[in-house]
């Protein structure tokens, strides 16, 4: 059975940092795309960042220059590094994997979820 389990969440003020990690069992995804989602209470699932087999990246406009995603196949590990935090930032996110290799930045596209970790970023 394959599970999701996200970590590093909190609470930081604005313009602070905070590591997201995701680690995945039960199936190794090293040949897949990893990607992180977040959702604010009252809003929808958004994209934040999906990284391919071969490390190729793409972000949302909203988090470019500040969020980096990352991952380690021996660990079986994805990471989200998020610095400059804002207030908009807040929400609980969500790591996901997509079978295959190309990068999709829809809900619908990914396979796995998460159960998610919580970041609140204060003003």
């Amino acid at each position: 059975q394959v599970h999701l389990v996200e970590s590093g969440g909190g609470l930081v003020q604005a313009g602070g940092s905070l590591r997201l990690s995701c680690a995945a069992s039960g199936r190794t995804f090293s040949s897949d795309v990893m990607g992180w989602f977040r959702q604010a209470p009252g809003k929808e699932r958004d994209f934040v960042a999906a990284i391919s087999w071969s490390d190729s990246t793409y972000y949302a406009d909203s988090v470019k220059g500040r969020f980096t995603i990352s991952r380690d196949n021996a660990e079986n590990t994805v990471y989200l590094q998020m610095n400059s935090l804002k207030p908009e930032d807040t929400a609980l996110y969500y790591c996901a994997a997509r079978l295959g290799s190309g990068i999709r930045s829809t809900y619908s596209a990914y396979d796995y979820w998460g159960q998610g970790t919580q970041v609140t970023v204060s003003s």
